[in-house]
């Protein structure tokens, strides 16, 4: 929750408001306290659509629609003021987490908190369908978990049978990887955009998906066919297919139709079966299979589901249907309540004791750091044995290089993985963070010491969660330089965002992340769609190219899907060039028809996105049939398999990667010191990692000495724009969101790059970037990679 603003009102409707629970292009989420000490979720509609009429009555028809529901697993309404000069509506407040989170933090949930949470929200859905509504946008984000069941959520798009939708012609409203068939099939075609809402989104507009010009609604299905029974409305059984979905989600951890370019995940919806591989308990998958069926009409209805699934309500407040963790998680919000500012709180006046009592003794306003720490306590008292099995690696002491004992001492967490799949590259950021420690403690005159903590969260997302928590627990902490891989990165993020804490991540470059409220997060190296500028330029300005045939192996996963679309979507538009794309499924080992096309369509250069096995094979075949034009392969291809398996066939093959490397002009300096200080050479990643951790050294020098003045009076035009906000926590020293705001604010020169972050999302401004060419059977650093001259 966030503080309220100055512009913010004090109340509304009868309810004080505490805070704010989210805020979106159309309108604020606040929590709020009536008189009587109830807790609401109060969405307010900004003023300058308050006087929209379409809009207005797009907003009385979700209150109207959530206030028909009648269900326990479904919010309830709780007030609403359509008419009022800035409408809203106000609606239970259930503090455990969504869906969607708990999943990307702990990974997928056990068979029998599947089958509940389906058995459940059918009965929710059943509700919805018998007040003749549909929902439209079921899916984790829209889902709240409690120890005594879920709650469904958000009726935003949901719309009477038959009613017409107050959408602009041609969108398909709802959430990609969660929208039925019949709905999705409008959708694709056009490119429904390059992004989708992610499942956590509560938006309900964020998931709404362009649609070719004039593709009409899905057509009317008469009562008792494709919506179930004569009762149900048309399009429940689109719930169901959303549900079924959701449940999918649960079980495995990923949608059952992929995710990506929204197109593509469209096109799968419609075209391919569900991917329900992990899922092992055949009573379960069979009821998945069900929900998922292309034709409306084979779906169960949700009251069906009800009778279908055996598994029921968990008896009273119990959470025996929940894994531990996700208990602790829940615990973790119920425990935060208790920081919640009382009922028109009195403030004593100065010197007066501290007074403690029984019912009715106001409670004093408590900081957000506060509710953390509280909060932090729930979850010890649940479950503290669970972080017990998070390894502490190579945790040196507070003495010598990395600070000295007595004074300030602060620590850089290096979140990374050092034994599973990427454990090169989270060695090699863990051994740039100490270098770049080394280096700031050797300077005199530091107003504090810098340390280093290493948790090993070995590639796995579970385990990623838990040391996420780790750091955000450790009050020392005040950064953290990681998590090494995408999957890890984004099952961090809830844990770092809740604690304020900043991470600056340099290889996890997945296109977007989910926005967080605190802006802490920080893409410290281009995503895969900006690496695409500079395979463009490199492959295509260039006079004897006109044509880039890319192949995109969905055996490399989404960095190889997100690297073709990129590549394939910016080349008409920073080149007069065309594309030819060829996508194949993963384990594909037969490559000649697919290679045999891209040539034949007058392909002047290649481009490769997947993994190493791929390349090699592709390699072959092109030397093979004499193919001597440009030809490069994505960076996570780069390595002693691919130089193997293809043999001479490597020869001249290239690679733009995001990483520097020991034999570049800028990195000498870097490259003396870390073999003096580790008697190896740097390998890729580790300058990435000293810069990340040189910038945050940087600005928390200047956040502290902001602090230090504030705290002793600063004087008269003495801030900078980068520290200005920075504020003392009380003992003096600065705090992890004033370090995330002067973070933001920098601009840094590093061995790798220059680092600067936009403003709405912290991802690296620019595209810099190296080039790699193998020569002579190795893989020789080439120089910048070419970036466009205007």
């Amino acid at each position: 929750m966030d503080e309220l603003r100055p512009t913010d009102p004090a109340r509304i409707g009868g309810h004080r408001l505490l805070g704010r629970l989210g805020a979106g292009g159309m309108g604020v989420v606040y929590l709020g306290r009536t008189d009587a000490g109830a807790l609401a979720a109060i969405k307010v509609i900004l003023p300058e659509h308050a006087g929209d009429e379409g809009f207005r009555a797009r907003f009385r028809r979700e209150a109207e629609a959530a206030g028909r529901v009648d269900s326990p697993w479904a919010v309830s309404v709780t007030g609403a003021d359509t008419e009022a000069e800035r409408p809203w509506l106000a609606t239970e407040f259930v503090p455990g987490p969504t869906l969607y989170e708990v999943v990307a933090r702990r990974g997928p949930l056990p068979v029998r908190s599947v089958r509940v949470l389906g058995r459940l929200l059918a009965r929710a859905l059943a509700a919805v369908h018998a007040a003749g509504l549909v929902h439209r946008d079921v899916k984790p984000g829209n889902v709240l978990l409690t120890t005594g069941g879920p709650r469904l959520i958000d009726f935003g798009i949901a719309r009477a049978a038959g009613a017409t939708a107050l959408t602009a012609t041609g969108l398909i409203v709802g959430t990609p990887g969660f929208l039925p068939p019949e709905e999705a099939s409008g959708g694709h075609g056009r490119g429904a955009g390059t992004s989708s809402s992610a499942p956590g989104g509560s938006d309900a507009s964020a998931g709404a998906a362009e649609a070719p010009s004039g593709a009409a609604d899905p057509a009317p299905r008469t009562a008792g066919t494709a919506s179930g029974p004569p009762d149900a409305p048309s399009g429940a059984a689109g719930d169901v297919f959303s549900l079924g979905c959701l449940l999918a989600y649960a079980a495995t951890g990923r949608p059952p139709f992929g995710g990506g370019a929204v197109d593509a995940v469209l096109y799968r919806t419609v075209h391919e079966a569900p991917d329900l591989d992990g899922i092992h308990d055949a009573p379960l998958r069979a009821l998945l299979e069900r929900c998922l069926v292309k034709e409306p009409g084979d779906r169960p209805t949700a009251a069906e589901l009800d009778t279908l699934i055996p598994e029921d309500v968990p008896a009273g407040a119990a959470a025996g249907w929940l894994p531990e963790e996700v208990v602790r998680i829940i615990a973790d919000r119920s425990a935060a309540l208790l920081a919640l500012p009382g009922i028109d709180a009195t403030v004593a006046a100065p010197g007066a004791p501290a007074v403690s009592g029984g019912p009715g003794t106001p409670i004093p306003a408590v900081s957000r750091r506060k509710a953390l720490v509280l909060a932090g306590g729930g979850a010890l008292a649940l479950g503290a044995g669970v972080l017990a099995a998070v390894r502490l690696t190579r945790d040196e002491p507070p003495t010598g290089a990395d600070g000295a004992p007595g004074g300030s001492r602060w620590i850089i967490g290096v979140h990374a993985d050092l034994t599973g799949p990427r454990s090169a590259a989270g060695r090699a950021q863990e051994r740039g963070v100490r270098l770049a420690v080394d280096r700031f403690n050797a300077l005199g005159d530091q107003p504090f010491r810098l340390a280093v903590k290493v948790l090993d969260d070995q590639g796995a997302s579970a385990r990623s969660a838990r040391v996420a928590e780790e750091f955000a627990r450790d009050p020392e902490v005040i950064a953290v330089i990681g998590p090494t891989g995408d999957e890890a990165a984004g099952a961090a993020l809830p844990a770092y965002d809740e604690a304020g804490l900043p991470v600056l991540t340099v290889s996890a470059l997945q296109i977007s992340f989910p926005k967080r409220a605190n802006a802490s997060f920080f893409q410290a190296a281009p995503s895969y769609a900006a690496l695409a500028v500079p395979v463009v330029h490199r492959l295509l300005l260039r006079p004897d190219v006109e044509q880039l045939g890319i192949l995109v192996d969905r055996a490399g996963g989404q960095a190889a899907y997100q690297a073709g679309y990129a590549t394939n979507l910016l080349t008409p538009q920073l080149t007069t060039g065309t594309t030819h794309p060829r996508v194949v499924p993963a384990g594909t080992t037969v490559f000649d028809p697919v290679l045999t096309d891209l040539l034949s369509n007058r392909s002047d250069a290649l481009f490769y996105a997947g993994d190493a096995t791929g390349a090699a094979r592709v390699a072959r075949i092109l030397a093979d049939l004499s193919f001597d034009g440009p030809r490069m392969a994505q960076h996570t291809v780069m390595g002693p398999e691919f130089l193997e398996q293809a043999g001479a066939a490597a020869e001249g093959w290239e690679f733009v990667a995001p990483f520097t490397d020991a034999a570049a002009p800028d990195a000498a300096t870097f490259a003396a010191a870390h073999r003096k200080r580790f008697d190896a050479a740097p390998a890729a990643w580790s300058a990435e990692a000293y810069d990340a951790a040189g910038l945050v050294a940087r600005e928390l020098a200047a956040v502290a000495e902001a602090a230090a003045k504030s705290t002793a009076g600063p004087a008269k035009g003495t801030a900078s724009p980068a520290t200005a906000g920075a504020t003392p926590s009380g003992d003096g020293r600065p705090t992890r969101s004033a370090l995330s705001a002067a973070i933001g604010a920098a601009r840094y020169e590093g061995v790798a790059r220059a680092y600067a972050f936009g403003q709405e999302r912290q991802q690296l401004v620019g595209q810099d970037a190296h080039l790699y060419r193998v020569k002579n059977g190795r893989i020789r650093y080439a120089g910048p990679a070419p970036k466009p001259k205007s």
